[in-house]
């Protein structure tokens, strides 16, 4: 079939493989199960001193390590090589095999494989030990591997090189939005048949000691330090994000293709729009708007209207003025109240450049399960946000579209709509 241009009809996008490391464990039904009962999984952080630190508190990676599964990841993590990565390309390579190996794929062309990697902060696991080291000892003391392990492309790189594949490896820095467009950019790539096979996804390592003082100087985080309810999206007593860690990947092949070779299709992706905010390096627009565009352009680019869509995954910081913006947004494209509304960063942490890979996981499974989350730590919404934000049970819903939203500091907007398959 071919449109009028003579160019290919766009073909639908299909999810046929998807992968996790988070700290709801390192399986898709493990983080299912955790954003399902709707509990923080938020802690004390105990892996460094932070006596000084205004946040002491996080949700790191559970699972990595031998748990006595068989896991897709254990033999090359296992590997000198791998155990030389900073922790966020080891869990973006994790990630990445285990949906490669969720896909069921056959060989294929090398040449027409592509992999797109959102990431925001890179190697600061490395760079703040190096940073140390240097201290100690000056220049001598700093590894010569350094620069290949704080590079923000490890991660793709390293992908690329334990599956062979020599399409692009590409590598998204949006902040926030970095997952997301990670993925958006992959779906585009396999409509425009720039490649056959596509891995795309997003992968952060940030619970360090500079980071989390970054982060907490910034007023971005909460400074509450009962963990288990520090994080409360959309709540009128929220004060700001948990910071979290892990990855987020999944296998995008065009629909005709999977269903060629017989695949499980998890679900499709059906459109992505991006937008910035040209406001202000951190907050959001007040209004909402240029968030809103984000949705409604997702919504055009996948043939749908707002009424189409069951329900959306909020980017939902819990931070005050990011979570009154996108509440707005919301509003704007949907009517006030107009459909079920979660966050999933109440119960996993906020993973900043995996955060919007591993969100569309769970629109994803929230989808296919007909059921939308609880927003953890959520009692009272704001009375000035006219959102339904669903707390303290799943709520069951038709089989039907879902959004997904993911906002950077810089004002980047991006929002993803998947639909069954």
């Amino acid at each position: 079939m071919r449109t009028p241009a003579g160019r290919p009809a766009r073909s639908d996008v299909a999810i046929s493989g998807m992968g996790v490391v988070t700290p709801a464990g390192c399986t898709t039904e493990e983080l299912w199960t955790a954003v399902s009962a709707g509990r923080s999984l938020a802690a004390d952080l105990t892996h460094f001193d932070v006596a000084q630190h205004r946040i002491r508190i996080g949700c790191r990676v559970r699972g990595l390590t031998d748990d006595g599964r068989d896991h897709p990841w254990q033999r090359v993590l296992a590997s000198k090589d791998a155990q030389r990565l900073d922790p966020f390309a080891r869990y973006g390579l994790a990630a990445a095999l285990a949906a490669h190996a969720d896909a069921g794929l056959p060989e294929a062309s090398a040449a027409r494989c592509a992999i797109v990697v959102g990431n925001a902060v890179g190697g600061r696991t490395t760079s703040d030990q190096e940073s140390v080291n240097f201290a100690a000892r000056g220049p001598q003391g700093v590894r010569p591997l350094m620069p290949l392990m704080t590079m923000p492309n490890a991660a793709a790189a390293q992908i690329a090189l334990q599956l062979g594949w020599h399409g692009p490896a590409l590598t998204v820095s949006t902040t926030c939005a970095s997952g997301a467009d990670a993925i958006g950019l992959g779906a585009a790539m396999l409509r425009d048949h720039r490649a056959d096979l596509v891995i795309a996804g997003g992968c952060e390592a940030t619970l360090t000691p500079i980071t989390l003082a970054g982060f907490g100087n910034l007023n971005a985080a909460s400074t509450r330090t009962d963990a288990a309810t520090a994080c409360r999206p959309f709540d009128e007593s929220r004060d700001g994000f948990v910071m979290g860690e892990g990855a987020a990947f999944v296998v995008l092949e065009r629909a005709e293709d999977a269903r060629a070779r017989g695949a499980r299709l998890h679900g499709l992706v059906a459109g992505h729009a991006a937008t910035s905010d040209a406001y202000h390096l951190s907050a959001p627009h007040p209004d909402g708007a240029f968030a809103a565009d984000a949705m409604s352009g997702a919504l055009t680019d996948a043939g749908l209207t707002p009424a189409d869509i069951a329900h959306v995954n909020a980017h939902g910081t819990a931070t005050v003025h990011n979570d009154r913006a996108e509440a707005a947004a919301l509003a704007k494209v949907f009517g006030p109240y107009g459909l079920p509304v979660t966050a999933s960063k109440g119960v996993i942490g906020h993973l900043i450049g995996a955060a919007g890979a591993v969100e569309l996981v769970v629109a994803v499974l929230s989808m296919n399960a007909g059921a939308v989350p609880p927003t953890a730590n959520h009692t009272r919404t704001e009375p000035e946000m006219e959102i339904d934000v669903v707390h303290g049970a799943p709520r069951p819903v038709a089989l039907g579209p879902a959004l997904t939203n993911s906002f950077g500091f810089g004002g980047h907007n991006s929002s993803l709509v998947v639909t069954p398959a």
